[in-house]
């Protein structure tokens, strides 16, 4: 089953032909003695599982494998190297030559940069025909893929934390599916104004979403340039910078349940209080007091996924039929304005979302029950 299902990221959420190149990386800790017993047993599963996924997918095309030490966040950039794998040396040496590969790395490119940059991949790239990113740390929402599917179109599944589970478990939902109810809920969302979530664990916001129309992530990767998370199942978009007032009540952190509940306070778009003794909230709060930008709301998200289940691991939970999504940080590579190396996404069950056009109100989540299930919707 679990070789099974590993061949099924090549032959039908890629849709990899047998001429077609596709590079597997994953990331390594630096130092494992700093990371939980638990969550370093995790982490160090992944490699040998990036390896095992070279090693069936050479049979039905053409695999590269790249290692490389962890950078820290999700959302910060890779290092050099994996650059350099994914775009040839000759591209990669011209974006160093112009100084602008350092300041993309910094997240601290400019839109001068980032043009000069395209341009220079453009000429000089090699890039392979698809990735399986199997890192610890996301590279979602980094320039590293933006240029890789947007510039080359390269087809990008990413999976980040992934576990080997979740081959026998959200990994055998019904793709077509997914993204039939996917679309429809991006549908229903395209041309609101505003989105307002509550949930019973007191979690009430509520922020414009004014020409940020959703984007489903389906699982089906097969044109050129597309880009989500394996397991898929959600529509997301990134909320107008600024907009959002109200409090977060986080129950879980992306890889477990919280010993008590943490309290966010947004005002006009970003986390300016984070309330909690834990070492958790103290981290946090650390982070966004370091740089008020990794405060940033940067994403609200819809689980569409019926064969997602686990709480305790953010690349699944997320995906969760009926569950809603709020991510702090970096928006920059999916229609945001804030880039910052750092992404952060926090899970709210039971929530009841509607968003609003003009004078319409549109339910879509009502206590954590779709109102995108049926055919016909908006």
């Amino acid at each position: 089953m679990p070789d099974e299902a590993i061949e099924k990221i090549f032959t039908v959420n890629l849709g990899v032909r047998n001429d077609e190149e596709v590079l597997v990386f994953t990331d390594l800790l630096e130092d494992p003695e700093t990371v939980p017993f638990e969550e370093r047993v995790k982490r160090e599963a992944l490699a040998p599982l990036a390896k095992e996924a070279v090693e069936i997918g050479s049979a039905l095309c053409r695999t590269a494998y790249f290692e490389f030490p962890a950078v820290g966040s999700h959302g910060k950039e890779p290092p050099m190297s994996l650059w350099e794998a994914a775009f040839g040396g000759a591209a990669v040496r011209e974006l160093e030559r112009k100084g602008l590969l350092e300041r993309i790395l910094r997240k601290e490119a400019s839109s001068r940069d980032l043009a000069g940059a395209e341009g220079v991949i453009r000429e000089l790239a090699d890039s392979p025909d698809a990735v399986i990113a199997l890192s610890n740390y996301s590279t979602s929402h980094t320039r590293f893929r933006d240029l890789l599917t947007r510039v080359m179109g390269t087809r990008y599944a990413s999976m980040p934390l992934f576990e080997r589970e979740m081959l026998s478990g959200a990994m055998t939902a019904d793709w077509k599916e997914v993204e039939r109810r996917t679309k429809r809920l991006a549908r229903m969302m395209s041309g609101a104004d505003t989105a307002v979530i509550t949930s019973h664990n007191g979690t009430s916001i509520n922020f414009s979403i004014k020409g940020r129309d959703a984007q489903p992530d389906t699982g089906i990767l097969t044109e050129p340039g597309s880009f989500g998370n394996l397991p898929a199942g959600e529509a997301f978009l990134a909320p107008v910078e600024g907009t959002a007032e109200g409090v977060l009540i986080l129950e879980w952190a992306p890889t477990g349940r919280l010993h008590k509940p943490v309290e966010l306070v947004v005002k006009k778009g970003t986390v300016v209080e984070v309330v909690g003794k834990d070492d958790f909230s103290r981290k946090l709060r650390e982070r966004i007091e370091a740089n008020p930008l990794c405060g940033n709301i940067a994403e609200l998200g819809i689980g569409t996924n019926e064969k997602a289940s686990r709480p305790d691991n953010i690349l699944e939970t997320e995906k969760i039929l009926g569950t809603v999504h709020i991510a702090l940080g970096d928006n920059s590579s999916f229609g945001g304005k804030v880039s910052v190396p750092f992404h952060q996404d926090f899970i709210f069950f039971r929530p009841s979302l509607e968003v609003i056009r003009g004078e319409e109100k549109i339910d879509i989540l009502i206590e954590g029950e779709p109102r995108f299930e049926a055919e016909g919707v908006r």
